[in-house]
């Protein structure tokens, strides 16, 4: 195997197919070709439910062609959310919830899956996305969090 000194978080293997070297990262379970320049970092699995406005980056979405709603409207609506969400008694019916929620309200094409968007590190999310998906402990919910895609809500799953 290599010389070089691997940055933490990552693994050095061969590939049983092409007998090339490969890198996986321990934190995202996701493998690359490449040496890896950086530490892994710390990975967050996330689901979300993305609330768009008018002054949102992109206001549209799978629903609508054109979101017209302002951004209090937006958070109202989110704040609606979370109250209905802290009403369930276990951490199985509020990801339930949540999903559900999400499949219907969510203006993120995560809809489809319940919001859910999966693994990811530092450095791949909206600096308040991140900080607040970082910051909760899994099956924990944050509080209204925006962006510049929105308003959201965020249970960790992961």
């Amino acid at each position: 195997m290599s010389k070089r000194r691997l940055p933490s978080g990552w693994e050095e293997k061969i590939s049983s197919s092409t007998k090339k070297r490969y890198y996986f990262n321990t934190f995202s379970r996701e493998s690359q070709w490449e040496f890896p320049r950086e530490p892994a970092g710390e990975a967050c699995k996330c689901s979300h439910i993305l609330v768009k406005h008018e002054k949102s980056r992109n206001p549209s979405s799978w629903k609508e062609a054109k979101i017209t709603r302002s951004k209090q409207d937006a958070v109202q609506l989110i704040q609606e959310f979370i109250t209905e969400l802290r009403q369930c008694e276990t951490k199985e019916s509020r990801r339930e919830k949540f999903a559900d929620i999400a499949k219907i309200h969510s203006d993120c094409s995560s809809a489809k899956k319940g919001g859910d968007l999966g693994k990811f590190i530092k450095g791949q999310m909206q600096p308040s996305f991140e900080k607040a998906s970082f910051a909760l402990r899994t099956d924990e919910m944050s509080d209204i969090v925006h962006s510049d895609s929105g308003v959201h809500v965020i249970l960790r799953t992961e």
